[in-house]
């Protein structure tokens, strides 16, 4: 078990501080929210040796609680990632501010003048397990966009998140910034969640970063508008026509750069004609890396003779693995490829391998995915690798988000409408 914290938490006086502290940052300018992201950069710079420290108490429990060492390395670890954290944030003061855009202007014949224009959301509710640069990552995407934010991260991520959210915090107070517009549940007590799920006077957005169980425990329990995603049983498909000495290169980046990671490759689909040529490769190849391999029958039939290679059970192509596993299956065409994402696929990121444009256009017509690729990883569904920044989430799902969620997905819109003391006939 990890370490447990069931410190008392006042949600309802949490969650009013969070609602007057976007009132507040509704009234900061731009170039204030800049001036502040910045600072907050150069704050976990100079603050790294205590973030690593507590990030390394994180650690210690994790490895004493025999946690998979991949999961440690792409979801609890920080050491690797913190030159890119505080980058991302420089990024994000950099990039254009959506709140306050116009959308939409037009002029109706009754003398009407209407503006769609850009809004914060209000209060965010992020609910995630491990991966403490979460923690950073919706905290200044929220304050770029004049949102508050409420964080519960997980047990096993608490001293890093407490850490992070104490600096960020201080740079608030010290350039006179609402405080409570980045607020951590400080306790690992679970029914905070429930509680914060049912935050509906406060909190305008649950965004939950998780496992599938996490994901459907929040659609079901929330009375608050959920955004789901990042379940990532992602694809790539290698066509007949494919250049396969560069198609090698790409399925090891995309299973093995980092096998945690919700945009990496779950399942290989190979075209018949090229099955015998390029399946041995990639199982010595990435075998070499430490994968091991659960194969259908054709592709059994192929590689079944090497030790690295399983046949695979009913529901392995349904599985996120979150490690060095990878299935293999061999199709006729690329239509059943494409059949085979739309079964057992979660809309997350897919990609196709192919020099025949034909066959790249109809997979990304017709595959329905967040993210569809051609001729590149699935690895770079992610807001900081897309430019945006960071990401608060992927969304999988297709109303008011879908894909890496940045700035402009925690805007909402408001109508303004201009008349000269007019009345509806």
């Amino acid at each position: 078990m990890f370490d447990v914290n069931l410190e008392i938490v006042d949600l309802q006086q949490m969650g009013k501080r969070a609602k007057d502290a976007a009132g507040a940052l509704a009234k900061k300018s731009t170039p204030q929210k800049n001036h502040v992201l910045n600072a907050m950069a150069d704050a976990l710079e100079t603050n790294t040796a205590s973030i690593l420290r507590e990030n390394r108490r994180d650690i210690e429990l994790a490895e004493g609680n025999g946690v998979d060492p991949i999961w440690i390395r792409d979801r609890i670890a920080l050491e690797p990632r913190m030159a890119g954290i505080v980058a991302d944030v420089r990024k994000v003061a950099e990039l254009p501010d959506p709140v306050g855009d116009i959308l939409l202007e037009s002029t109706l014949d009754n003398g009407l003048r209407l503006v769609k224009r850009r809004t914060p959301l209000g209060v965010l509710g992020a609910v995630y397990e491990s991966r403490p640069n979460v923690t950073v990552d919706i905290s200044t995407l929220a304050l770029k966009t004049s949102n508050a934010v409420i964080l519960r991260g997980g047990s096993d991520v608490l001293k890093s998140n407490l850490e992070l959210t104490r600096i960020l915090q201080e740079v608030l107070m010290a350039y006179e910034f609402p405080v409570d517009a980045v607020q951590t549940i400080g306790s690992t007590d679970r029914k905070y969640v429930s509680d914060m799920l049912r935050l509906y006077d406060y909190i305008d957005m649950i965004i939950p970063r998780g496992g599938n169980g996490l994901h459907v425990f929040c659609r079901e329990n929330s009375s608050i508008p959920v955004i789901t995603g990042g379940i990532g049983v992602c694809h790539i498909f290698v066509d007949e026509s494919a250049d396969l000495a560069k198609a090698i290169p790409v399925l090891n980046n995309a299973k093995t750069q980092r096998p945690a990671v919700c945009n990496s490759m779950e399942t290989l689909l190979v075209h018949r004609a090229v099955a015998s040529e390029i399946l041995p490769v990639v199982v010595d190849v990435l075998g070499g890396e430490g994968v091991t391999f659960h194969a259908e029958p054709r592709a059994q039939a192929i590689v079944g003779g090497c030790a690295q290679v399983v046949p695979a059970a009913d529901d392995d192509f349904d599985t996120e693995w979150y490690n060095l596993t990878l299935n293999l299956k061999v199709v006729d065409h690329v239509d059943e490829a494409i059949a085979h994402i739309a079964r057992h696929g979660t809309q997350h990121s897919d990609s196709i391998l192919t020099e025949e444009s034909a066959n790249a256009e109809k997979f990304l017509n017709e595959v329905d995915s967040a993210a569809v690729y051609w001729n590149a990883s699935t690895r770079f569904t992610d807001g900081s690798a897309m430019g945006m920044g960071a990401e608060v989430a992927v969304s999988t799902q297709k109303l008011h988000a879908r894909g890496p969620m940045a700035l402009e997905e925690l805007t909402t819109y408001k109508w303004i409408v201009k008349g000269d003391y007019t009345s509806r006939d």
